[in-house]
């Protein structure tokens, strides 16, 4: 079978692969996105937010049906009230365990494997046991990979 190089763009123009070149690159793309916080206090990284209103997020929550649905997890270290800073959509998010320990109350950070969703008792934080009162909502927000990493998939809300 003869041999074949495959095909790329080079200054817009397609030609084969130059000898010695490869194909290989980072498979890690992640989604982010600058918002404004509209919360009246910071918003740490991890925290679930959602869009409050044009461009600015505040802190998610589970127990109403406008404050469930997540854009992602606030991927700044910080953002102030009135700031701008980094959500991050999907893709995982590396943070510390004390980083994951305050969003979620865990300590130690996350527990590898484990599912996490939006928790209904408290704004911007997240919980392994989904909600479960009338009212509230199911949204699961992600999974743990190991103690300091979460793969950011949010899911829509299911009403209880």
């Amino acid at each position: 079978m003869a041999a074949r190089k495959p095909l790329v763009l080079i200054n817009g123009r397609a030609a084969q692969l130059p000898a010695g070149d490869t194909l290989a690159a980072a498979a890690s793309e992640v989604d982010v996105v600058n918002a404004v916080n509209a919360n009246i206090a910071a918003l740490p990284i991890c925290t679930p937010v959602y869009i409050q209103g044009a461009g600015a997020v505040d802190a998610a929550q589970a127990n109403a049906n406008g404050t469930t649905e997540v854009l992602g997890l606030v991927n700044s270290a910080s953002i102030a009230p009135a700031g701008s800073g980094a959500i991050q959509t999907n893709g995982v998010l590396p943070a510390s365990t004390g980083q994951w320990d305050a969003v979620t109350g865990e300590s130690g950070g996350l527990t590898p494997g484990g599912t996490y969703f939006l928790d209904a008792a408290n704004p911007g934080l997240l919980t392994q046991t989904p909600p479960s009162a009338v009212g509230e909502f199911v949204v699961r927000v992600g999974r743990a990979l190991s103690t300091t990493e979460m793969v950011i998939n949010p899911e829509p809300a299911i009403a209880l």
